[in-house]
C-alpha cells in the first residue's frame, strides 16, 4: 500500500491517530493489545514512519500548555475560564498528555513566561485563549514556531490554527429573535471593543437589524467588558434611550444588567427584555431565568486539543480553522412565553 499515512494505519486498526502516533514513538501509555495490534497493521502494510518526525517526536515532554493572557481580567469571576480549564485539562487526560497552566497578569508576567513555554522541549505545544488586540503574545509564540492553537478567533489569523464558535451568527440568532417577538429598540451591550468576540457579536447584532430595514441607532450600543458590574453601568447608560429589549455579549452583563433595570423601577421581561450569552452556572442569579446563547465549552475545548495533537503530529501546515455552532436557549426573560399567551 503506497503512502500510507498514520490516517490510513489508524483507520485498519481500529484506533485513533494519536494511538498510531504513540505506538511509532514507543510511549508508554498505550495498552499492549492496542500496541501490538497497530504493530500488526503496521508490519503486514510495510507502513514506514517519517524519519524526521520520528526523530523530532522521540524528544517530547507529552505536556501541553494553556496560556490566559493578562487581557482576560475576568477570570476568576466569569464561569467561562473554569469550565475552559477543565475541559482542556480532561482532553489532555484522554490522551495520555500533561496540562501547564500559565497565568499571564502582566507584561512582566509574559516575559518571564514566555521564554519557559517557548523553550524546545519544555511543552508540546500551547492553547492560547485569545485576548485583545494589540498584544504581542500570539505572534510571539508564532515565531516560536511552538505547535500552536488558539482558542478564540485571533486578530490576524493567517497563520495560526483555531478554534472558534460562530459568535456572528450566534448573536444575530439572538437578536433576530427578538425581532420576531416584536420588540422596536433593541439595545446591545458589547463585549470590549478591542477583542475579536466584542467584534464580532457586535456585528451579530448589527446585521440582524439591517437585514430587517431597522436603523442601527448609536445610543442603544454600549461597551461592556464582560463583568456584571459593566453590565450594571451600561444598563444604567441604556435605560435613557428607552430600549424595550437588550442582547448583552455575557451572561455575567445581562445580570448586571437585570440589577440595573430592577433598581430603576422596571420588569424583566415586562418592560425591558433581556437575552445574554454563554448559558454558564452562575450562582445567585437573579430575577427570571435569562434566556441565552448556549456555548459548547466542553466540546470546544476537546476541539482545541484534538487540533494542537494533529499540529503537533503532522505540522502546521495548512493552518486548521474550526468553527463551532451554537444554540438559543429560551426562557423567561425574553418575554416569549408572555407574548404568546
Amino acid at each position: 500500500m503506497p503512502d500510507l499515512t498514520l490516517e490510513d494505519i489508524a483507520r485498519l486498526s481500529g484506533v485513533s491517530r494519536s494511538t498510531v502516533s504513540r505506538v511509532v514513538n514507543e510511549h508508554p501509555n498505550v495498552s499492549e493489545g492496542v500496541r501490538e495490534r497497530v504493530l500488526d497493521t503496521i508490519k503486514s502494510t510495510g507502513y514506514h514512519p517519517n524519519v524526521a518526525a520520528r526523530s523530532l517526536a522521540s524528544h517530547r515532554s507529552w505536556m501541553i500548555g494553556l496560556l490566559l493572557p493578562h487581557s482576560v481580567s475576568s477570570i476568576f469571576i466569569d464561569p467561562y475560564f473554569p469550565q475552559l480549564i477543565q475541559g482542556i485539562a480532561q482532553a489532555c487526560n484522554q490522551r495520555d498528555y500533561s496540562l501547564g497552566l500559565f497565568l499571564i497578569g502582566s507584561r512582566e508576567d509574559e516575559e518571564k513566561i514566555f521564554p519557559r513555554v517557548s523553550r524546545r522541549g519544555m511543552l508540546d505545544g500551547v492553547v492560547v485563549q485569545t485576548g485583545h488586540h494589540g498584544e504581542p503574545l500570539i505572534d510571539r509564540l508564532i515565531e516560536s514556531m511552538i505547535p500552536l492553537v488558539v482558542a478564540g478567533r485571533p486578530n490576524s489569523s493567517e497563520k495560526v490554527s483555531y478554534v472558534d464558535i460562530d459568535n456572528v451568527n450566534a448573536a444575530y440568532n439572538a437578536v433576530s429573535h427578538l425581532i420576531r417577538l416584536g420588540y422596536k429598540r433593541i439595545a446591545t451591550i458589547t463585549g470590549p471593543a478591542e477583542s475579536t468576540v466584542g467584534i464580532d457579536r457586535k456585528e451579530g447584532y448589527r446585521r440582524a437589524l439591517a437585514e430587517r430595514g431597522r436603523t442601527i441607532d448609536p445610543s442603544l450600543t454600549v461597551e461592556g467588558d464582560f463583568t456584571e458590574t459593566s453590565g450594571y453601568y451600561a444598563m444604567n447608560a441604556l435605560l435613557p434611550s428607552h430600549p424595550d429589549a437588550v442582547f448583552a455579549a455575557s451572561d455575567i452583563m445581562a445580570y448586571g444588567a437585570m440589577r440595573a433595570v430592577r433598581e430603576a423601577g422596571h420588569k424583566v421581561p415586562d418592560d425591558i427584555a433581556l437575552v445574554g450569552f454563554d448559558d454558564l452556572p452562575l450562582p445567585n442569579s437573579p430575577g427570571p431565568p435569562l434566556t441565552t446563547v448556549r456555548q459548547p465549552v466542553m466540546q470546544f475545548s476537546t476541539s482545541a486539543v484534538e487540533v494542537l495533537i494533529d499540529i503537533i503530529e503532522n505540522g502546521a501546515d495548512p493552518p486548521r480553522r474550526v468553527l463551532m455552532t451554537t444554540e438559543l436557549i429560551v426562557r423567561e426573560s425574553c418575554g416569549a412565553y408572555l407574548r404568546h399567551k
